[in-house]
């Protein structure tokens, strides 16, 4: 183990560049969620990718973002934690956006923290020439980026040469985890996540920001069957109602997704029992949020 190599690595940038599919990409495996709606993710996600000679703890981080509420600005303050003494972060931008001012400000902050960085555009299939200009003007503007990578998450392209690169920069260092765990996350919040992303998937734009996953019980019977209940929180009576569905329709097919879900990753099968509860302004109340696991270390 005396040439093991280890170390922390940040995963950061604006709202909906990527950085969850990233981060499932370098697992090979499903742990956090993915929406085309912004700020998807809420807490920081450790997923860990572990080899014969190398161990590698990702941060998936909330989107940057100006808070507007108590969870937006729990949700920064989870991205500053995870930039603390990591070895490297990976600052993603989208080639189909273009380099905005967001995005030079996050490079820079690496820089004026010395944190080593490599500048990552993503969605390269969606606009390949874009991609390689931008490129070009993220080597021109910052020096102290260790590397530029052009890839698409979503269909794997260039996510190799970009992984090779990161366990390259790794440190010697210890196993922090055992070798085959990939989160350091309990069931109970994926469970949790997975459910969020099937209500992400299937209500309308105004709601989904608002709602929030409390799991109140999760046990697995002598069969081998789990039982899970969880509540939505909203923040509306006109967005319960929404939930909910004509006759139960939109809260049976949110449960099928997520149970779908849910049983994939457990590898077991799932009894997902699921309420609904109007909770006004929850992202502003400290009580309701840390029922929720928003709490800052």
């Amino acid at each position: 183990m005396s040439d093991f190599k280890s170390g922390f690595v940040s995963i950061i940038g604006k709202p909906n560049v990527g950085k969850s599919t990233l981060l499932n990409a370098f697992l090979g495996q499903k742990i956090t969620i993915v929406s085309e709606r912004p700020q998807t993710t809420r807490n920081t996600i450790n997923g860990v990718y572990t080899d014969q000679n190398c161990q590698i703890v990702f941060l998936d981080t909330p989107g940057v973002h100006v808070p507007h509420n108590k969870l937006s600005e729990f949700m920064m303050r989870s991205v500053d934690s995870a930039l603390e003494a990591v070895d490297l972060a990976l600052v993603l931008t989208q080639a189909d956006r273009g380099l905005g001012e967001g995005d030079r400000e996050l490079m820079a902050r690496m820089s004026e923290k010395n944190i080593p960085f490599f500048a990552v555009v993503n969605k390269q299939d969606l606009a390949p020439e874009t991609a390689e200009s931008m490129k070009k003007l993220i080597e021109e503007i910052n020096p102290a980026c260790g590397g530029v990578f052009v890839i698409s998450a979503q269909n794997g392209r260039g996510v190799e040469r970009l992984f090779s690169a990161v366990k390259d920069k790794m440190p010697p260092g210890p196993m922090y985890f055992p070798e085959d765990e990939i989160t350091d996350r309990p069931e109970r919040f994926l469970a949790s996540e997975l459910i969020r992303e099937a209500a992400l998937r299937f209500l309308r734009e105004e709601i989904p920001h608002g709602i929030g996953i409390g799991i109140e019980r999760m046990h697995e019977r002598e069969n081998g069957l789990i039982d899970i209940q969880a509540t939505i929180y909203c923040e509306k009576k006109s967005h319960k109602s929404i939930i909910i569905g004509k006759n139960g329709a939109m809260l049976k097919a949110i449960g099928t997704e997520a149970r779908r879900q849910i049983e994939e990753l457990l590898a077991a099968r799932v009894n997902l029992q699921m309420w609904v509860k109007i909770s006004e302004d929850w992202r502003n109340n400290d009580a309701v949020m840390n029922e929720l696991g928003y709490v800052s270390d």
